[in-house]
């Protein structure tokens, strides 16, 4: 009997019902079901999240091949298995300062950026200067880390803290001040001394008479500030005898600190002719030149460009700013934690210093 179009479409019918299940587009749940796992693991696996074993990885991906699963994402997630992941942790400070907030991202940027490792990154701040809070933010960020880098002070306590973090196979690196020298990984910032001796020498050429000059420190801990006090000194002493360089003031890198002791120190020496802050707290120093003195008339030397200093150096208030490049720190820093988990015993390395960035009224 030939077939009519009525027994064309009843035929369709049934082949459409026995089909295979795999004749439609897979699901999430299809995909679990043939690799024998849960629907929260296909989505840790397909989202590329840590918390799943490699094996586990496999077994979905093979079962997303062997059922058509439409992605056109597993040759991606097949590739970043294959990188080893490299956990990171950093202990910084003073995370309402704008330096700091623009730190962690630049360390955050250089992670994400990097294609030879899955990177995880961990930032985590100090709730104080004081080497017990270091020590214990470090120690925290250790059991997770396998690599890891701060801006602590230098202190007995904290050096006990990176020996054994050292010993226990996770290399810490110094950022920005030179802790435990000798005992960490290795040291990335810029030369202290040269940084203070290029204040002395933007004070010395702006300064036309001779008087007092001031330097802020964060505080004795601080073995870089006590560096670029150091440098400061020397070239006052080298190539302006004329300029006295006062004793340094503490002011625990804060702005109110600061703010107070610049106003006392305006009070105290009316022949003030310059001021380096070496480390944090620029921001109170502008505020009590502002207030007291016309725009030039104290030569300001402070250090990073943030909002505060680039508004300083607009209006003259500030005659230069030294800053540390970020981007490329946070880069090579990350290259040389990477490098230190590749092997068994990584050596101490030596000093890594960069060029520091200068600012003028007329370069920004």
């Amino acid at each position: 009997m030939p077939l009519t179009s009525k027994h064309i479409i009843m035929s369709d019918i049934h082949d459409a019902n026995t089909s295979s299940p795999m004749s439609r587009r897979p699901t999430l749940k299809d995909l679990a079901e043939a690799a024998g796992v849960g629907l929260a693991t296909v989505d840790r696996v397909l989202n590329g999240r840590d918390n799943v074993r490699q094996a586990t990885v496999r077994r979905v991906l093979i079962a997303a091949q062997e059922i058509g699963y439409p992605t056109a994402r597993l040759a991606e997630i097949n590739d970043r298995t294959e990188r080893p992941v490299v956990r990171f942790g950093f202990v910084l400070h003073k995370p309402s300062q704008a330096f700091y907030r623009s730190f962690a991202a630049a360390l955050e940027a250089a992670v994400a950026e990097r294609q030879d490792v899955r990177g995880r990154c961990e930032i985590r701040f100090s709730a104080s200067q004081s080497p017990g809070d270091f020590a214990a933010e470090l120690q925290e960020a250790g059991q997770s880390a396998q690599v890891l880098a701060t801006s602590a002070i230098n202190h007995p306590g904290l050096s006990r803290a990176i020996t054994a973090l050292q010993g226990a196979g996770k290399p810490v690196f110094s950022l920005l001040n030179d802790a435990a020298s000798g005992i960490q990984q290795s040291y990335l910032g810029l030369d202290n001394v040269k940084v203070g001796r290029i204040a002395g020498w933007m004070i010395a050429t702006q300064v036309r008479d001779p008087g007092k000059v001031a330097v802020f420190i964060g505080g004795n801990r601080w073995h870089g500030h006590i560096l670029r006090e150091t440098g400061l000194r020397s070239y006052l002493r080298d190539h302006a005898p004329g300029l006295e360089l006062l004793d340094a003031v503490v002011n625990l890198e804060t702005r109110q600190v600061t703010y107070e002791a610049t106003l006392d120190l305006l009070d105290r020496h009316p022949d003030l002719r310059g001021i380096y802050v070496a480390g944090g707290g620029m921001e109170g120093a502008i505020a009590a030149l502002r207030e007291l003195r016309p725009p030039g008339k104290v030569a300001l030397v402070v250090n990073e460009l943030t909002d505060d200093s680039r508004a300083a150096l607009a209006d003259r208030y500030a005659s230069l700013v030294i800053a540390t490049p970020l981007t490329e720190l946070s880069r090579q820093l990350v290259d040389l934690m990477i490098e230190a988990t590749r092997q068994s015993a990584p050596p101490v390395s030596a000093q890594h210093f960069l060029t520091p960035q200068l600012y003028g009224p007329e370069s920004i």
